[in-house]
């Protein structure tokens, strides 16, 4: 599964293509397959997105799930607030693989 993030370029947000538009919410992101460089060129063209990259993710019954650490704390929220770091009932939470 490929998922596409960026930062919205007025508020600063981590943003997830959701299919139709962009969402601060990783639940609501969708596979794009193959289409991500382009889905990116084209949102970073009309001055939606900055930053946008490919992620690789798992989907799962909570919704999708990167697969590198970096993307799951920018999908999940700071990490510097105990009750906005990394859900605790994540079994792979602790495992900080880089």
């Amino acid at each position: 599964m490929k998922l596409v993030t960026g930062n919205d370029l007025k508020t600063g947000a981590v943003i997830w293509w959701a299919g139709d538009g962009w969402s601060r919410h990783i639940e609501e992101a969708v596979d794009v397959g193959e289409t991500g460089d382009a889905l990116i060129a084209a949102e970073t063209a009309a001055q939606r997105v900055n930053g946008g990259y490919v992620v690789e993710a798992t989907p799962t019954p909570e919704g999708p799930r990167p697969a590198h650490i970096k993307d799951r704390i920018r999908a999940l929220g700071p990490t510097v607030r105990l009750d906005l770091s990394l859900k605790p009932v994540d079994p792979d939470a602790g495992n900080w693989v880089i």
